[in-house]
């Protein structure tokens, strides 16, 4: 964020329950223009997570703010303490707001991209993708274990071709945009004939 923004402040916490260190969000100075941003940090989501983007994304809407998502995590946070906090409502709200937005919101998948914890950060029709990232609705390998495969690397490799979970299978598919940063190999160009 350091590298892209010349100026950055941040949003942090709620409002509710507390504050996410794994979601930064903020806004940055870039080429003169403010670009709200939602980041995660490679981290599971906490529900305090998912709504500070969610208070950002709708002041980002009533300034009129073009937003920045970048999805790195596992997933939202699971276990007793992310229920009571309610995860569920949590990630929804954050579904809503992206997918309401009336600003341009832009998202890239910059690692880790699964379980519903990545999409929710997700821009409709505007998603992009970097070559090393992945992004799926669940881990390969709890799709192993669903499918009754044994869990050995092999069946979880199987898993991942059959999901289709690379950034150029999410172009293929049309779940992303572009890969951005990818080298593109152009095909050999045969010489010219003699006129």
């Amino acid at each position: 964020m350091d590298a892209y923004f010349t100026e950055r402040t941040t949003v942090s916490g709620d409002r509710c329950v507390g504050r996410d260190p794994g979601m930064l969000c903020g806004f940055g100075l870039r080429d003169g223009r403010t670009i709200a941003y939602a980041a995660q940090r490679g981290t599971a989501t906490r529900p305090s997570g998912y709504r500070t983007a969610v208070r950002l994304m709708r002041l980002a809407d009533r300034l009129g703010l073009p937003v920045l998502t970048l999805v790195d995590t596992p997933g939202a946070a699971n276990g007793a303490a992310a229920e009571a906090a309610g995860a569920a409502s949590a990630v929804a709200e954050l579904f809503a707001a992206v997918a309401t937005a009336r600003v341009p919101v832009t998202t890239l998948l910059i690692g880790e991209g699964g379980s519903g914890g990545a999409p929710a950060l997700a821009a409709p029709g505007n998603t992009w993708a970097t070559p090393s990232s992945y992004f799926s609705v669940i881990a390969p390998e709890l799709a192993t274990a669903i499918l009754k495969r044994p869990a050995g690397p092999g069946h979880v490799r199987a898993t991942v071709d059959e999901l289709r979970l690379s950034s150029q299978g999410l172009m293929d598919l049309g779940v992303v945009r572009g890969v951005v940063g990818a080298v593109r190999r152009l095909p050999p160009q045969r010489p010219r004939e003699p006129a």
